[in-house]
């Protein structure tokens, strides 16, 4: 018996703990309990990450990490209780790559899904890799072992303690070489290691043991996922690399922008990474290895500071009505939250009712429904002048519109909702509700309904 619990069969050891199964008390949930490798011969940097481990595990909420039940005192019998999360882990896919490029991206957009619910609330792994990463029967990714996490709100124990580099070598970002932690564009850029490995079967960086290997990555590009293998397509291969730019300002600002990719590769904006089959090198290499030779660590922003500036909106678009001064009224919302933040990412979508038939077959009507509106979406967003990898249309067939725009909300983790007011003579409207009535009550963020000047 430890702490009131009992101490079952052991699990798993690591380089760091001991995982034990534990019963004793019922929290509604399977239990085990993880003990730090204590004594002699035994790694310094295990009460560090113990103790880091418990203040971050501490600090977050939600279905994407353990649940902590208990910990012990380090003084005395360290330990941690929490949830035994059911589910297989992401090691058994990357032993078995390469995969198909659509389960390549179901897997990461899980494991993205759940690095943005971390960086939300201020934590950044900074030990992401397969083994880390437990997948429930839902297809939820859950991220484990937070012994070399940060959160913006505690000391880095870590970072205060340790001069060298901190992380598993394979997945390590350049940031991350040069000592600078807290940065969420370093998960990302883990996230891309994993992405490849899917993808291809290998490690674009190799496994390397020394610090002149892991400094490569500063200025060294990987070779492209499709000059190993050809069935990766193009839109695959441009989320990968721009993953893993050496530089954190060249990836994408945010997980939740390489999950809503992953999710809709139809469109990912392609550009010259797409078509590469081959590392680059010469002058561009020669002038990254002489920037990372002289270049000083600065402390990064915190995660939600970092996420700030790259907040996905989604434009509901009422394309079936055509009210061309409600148009224009979103327009100009849209255009003014745009000009805040410069990597805001803009989604435009419509909702259509199911296409009946209509002369011909449902799959008919629909394609031709689909691309109706597409265009009408375009033609709206034409205007904005937005360059492609910052705007993207999507045609939702539902035959409630408000909770399609609320679940598409959810799924792709959309920051601000921007809809149409009803018009005002609407009959019932206020007995019945409104759509984005509805839409502003139930949306998971930011609800801003626009009427056009004049009220009409």
């Amino acid at each position: 018996m430890v702490g009131g619990f009992r101490v079952g069969e052991r699990l798993h050891a690591g380089g760091m703990g001991v995982l034990y199964a534990v019963s004793g008390r019922d929290p509604g949930f399977p239990l085990l309990m993880k003990v730090p490798r204590l004594g002699p011969g035994e790694p310094g940097e295990a009460v560090l990450t113990y103790e880091m481990e418990q203040t971050v595990l501490g600090a977050l909420r939600g279905p994407h990490v353990p649940r902590l039940v208990a910990a012990g005192d380090v003084a005395e019998q360290p330990y941690l209780v929490m949830e035994r999360v059911e589910g297989r882990s992401l090691k058994e896919w990357s032993d078995r790559a390469p995969l198909p490029a659509a389960e390549v991206a179901r897997l990461g957009a899980a494991v993205a899904t759940a690095l943005h619910a971390l960086h939300e609330q201020e934590a950044v792994h900074l030990d992401l890799k397969p083994s880390n990463v437990l997948l429930r029967p839902t297809g939820q990714a859950v991220l484990i072992d937070l012994g070399l996490a940060a959160h913006a709100h505690y000391p880095d124990l870590l970072a205060e303690e340790l001069r060298r580099p901190i992380g598993s070598a394979p997945f390590i970002s350049p940031e991350q070489v040069l000592g600078i932690r807290g940065d969420p564009r370093s998960d990302v850029f883990a996230l891309g290691v994993i992405l490849y490995e899917l993808a291809t079967g290998q490690l674009p960086f190799g496994a390397p043991t020394s610090p002149a290997g892991l400094r490569k990555r500063l200025f060294r590009d990987p070779v492209p996922p499709r000059a190993l293998q050809p069935t990766v397509p193009p839109w695959l291969q441009e989320v990968v690399l721009r993953c893993l730019e050496p530089d954190a300002r060249a990836r994408y600002a945010s997980a939740a922008q390489v999950a809503f990719d992953l999710v809709h590769p139809d469109q990912v904006a392609l550009t010259e990474r797409a078509g590469r089959l081959r590392r680059r090198a010469g002058l561009r290499e020669l002038l990254r290895w002489l920037r990372a030779a002289g270049l000083e660590p600065t402390p990064p922003p915190r995660p939600t500071a970092q996420l700030s500036t790259a907040p996905i909106l989604l434009a509901a678009i009422a394309t079936s009505h055509g009210n061309e001064a409600q148009f224009e009224a979103l327009r100009e919302v849209v255009s003014r939250l745009l000009a805040q933040r410069g990597e805001t990412r803009l989604a435009c979508a419509t909702v259509v009712r199911p296409a009946p038939e209509l002369g011909g077959s449902a799959e008919e009507a629909a394609s031709e429904q689909r691309i109706k509106h597409l265009v009408l979406l375009r033609h709206w967003a034409g205007p904005l002048r937005l360059p492609p990898g910052r705007v993207s249309f999507h045609v939702l067939e539902a035959a409630d519109p408000a909770a399609a725009i609320v679940d598409y909300a959810r799924v792709n983790h959309v920051d601000h909702v921007v809809i149409g007011a009803p018009p005002p003579d609407l009959p019932f409207k206020g007995l019945l509700g409104t759509i984005p009535t509805k839409v502003a009550l139930e949306a998971p963020c930011t609800v801003s309904i626009v009427r056009p000047r004049g009220g009409r």
